[in-house]
Formats: structure tokens, C-alpha cells, sequence
């Protein structure tokens, strides 16, 4: 129950970032709810142990140039992953289009599982310097992390929107994190920031084949 009211929670604030005035005043929303969550819900990614000394995340300001309305382009080859976690079994994503950045393409993934939804996990050129090492995800829709759009035709990709998965606070957590083709070379300073809460392992989103492969 305390899961189902966390996920609740999420999408009730995603639901106010996308009807706020503007797109800035929708992430001082998302900070500052997020915070709260992370530090007095019992469903909260931080360790029990930590809450006590946990003073909230670290993000970056908002850049309002890092805010794309894009159409998804469906021009793709057919892929699927199936990834394998320690807490929700094998999970299957299938590569449905890829969204074209000024900064670069991002492959958009489809969540086969029952329900499905929405997945654009993003790994740039801070991961593991400024931001967490595994990467971030700017769009989960099964989790409740939509930032909208024209359903038939537009998608908002808001970079200042990444965030950690839960696997970056505690090693317990396994999550499905960026393919090949969900990575930046381009630096950002956008979203969330590493900080003393991050840094647990996390499972790369790769094929099998892919995984023992030097980078």
C-alpha cells in the first residue's frame, strides 16, 4: 500500500508539472515535491537508515533550451531487450521511434509488460562525474514521470527533468538503465545531480551479447 500510494503521489504531481503555468514553475514544483517524498515517505528510494540526515536532492537550475516538443519518428529497426532485474523479473522493452534533439537521437521504448508504457532513459557526458554514474530517466509513464505532449504526434523530452532510478539510492533496487542508443555525448548540466545518496550498482540496459563488451 505504501507503494501504491508513492506511485499515486508521482503521477498526481506529473499531473501538475504539465498543467503549471509554465515549465519553470512546473519543476520548482517538481523539486520541491520530490523532496518531500523522498524524505517522509515511507516508500521512499533512501535506506531507512539514512532518512534521518537525508537534507534533499541536488538539481540543476532550469534551462528552458533544454525543453523539446518532438514527434516521434517510428523509422526504426525493430528491437527488443528483455531485462533481467532482481526485483520485477525479466522485463521486455520494444524500440518503437526515436525522438531527434538538437543535442543528438534518443530511442523511445515501449514497455511489453502488462499495462505497458512509456520509456527514454538518457545517459550524457556527466554520467558518473556530475550526475549518477548509470544514467537517468526523463520519461516513465508506468511510473507516472510524463511530461505530456499531442499523443498522436508530439512528445515532451525536458531534459531539466532527469532523474535517478531508485537503484542509484539503494543497492537492493535493479533497474533497467540506457541502451547505445540513449546516450549524449553532450555534457548536461540539467536535472538531477549526483549527490552522498547516489551511487549504488545498476543493470545496464543492454542485450546479453552486449553486456561483457568493452566501452
Amino acid at each position: 500500500m505504501d507503494v501504491l500510494d508513492w506511485r499515486r503521489r508521482v503521477s498526481a504531481l506529473y499531473a501538475a508539472v504539465r498543467t503549471a503555468p509554465s515549465p519553470a514553475q512546473g519543476h520548482a514544483t517538481w523539486i520541491r515535491e520530490r523532496d518531500t517524498l523522498f524524505a517522509r515517505h515511507p516508500a521512499s528510494p533512501i535506506p531507512p537508515a539514512d532518512r534521518a540526515v537525508f537534507t534533499g536532492l541536488r538539481y540543476a537550475p532550469y534551462d528552458p533550451a533544454l525543453r523539446f516538443e518532438v514527434r516521434v519518428d517510428p523509422d526504426v529497426a525493430p528491437l527488443r531487450i528483455d531485462v533481467t532485474t532482481g526485483t520485477d523479473g525479466v522485463v521486455p522493452f520494444d524500440r518503437i521511434g526515436r525522438v531527434r534533439l538538437p543535442l543528438g537521437d534518443l530511442d523511445v521504448w515501449w514497455l511489453g509488460s502488462y499495462g505497458g508504457g512509456l520509456f527514454l532513459p538518457l545517459r550524457d557526458g556527466s554520467s558518473g562525474r556530475r550526475s549518477y554514474g548509470g544514467g537517468r530517466y526523463v520519461i516513465d509513464t508506468v511510473k507516472g514521470a510524463d511530461l505530456g505532449g499531442d499523443p498522436r504526434r508530439d512528445l515532451v523530452v525536458d531534459l531539466n527533468f532527469a532523474y535517478n532510478p531508485s537503484c542509484a539510492y539503494d543497492p537492493a533496487w535493479a533497474c533497467p538503465l540506457a541502451p547505445p542508443g540513449n546516450r549524449l555525448d553532450t555534457e548536461l548540466h540539467a536535472g538531477e545531480l549526483a549527490s552522498a545518496s547516489t551511487g549504488a550498482s545498476a543493470t545496464e540496459f543492454l542485450p546479453d551479447e552486449e553486456k561483457s563488451a568493452p566501452e
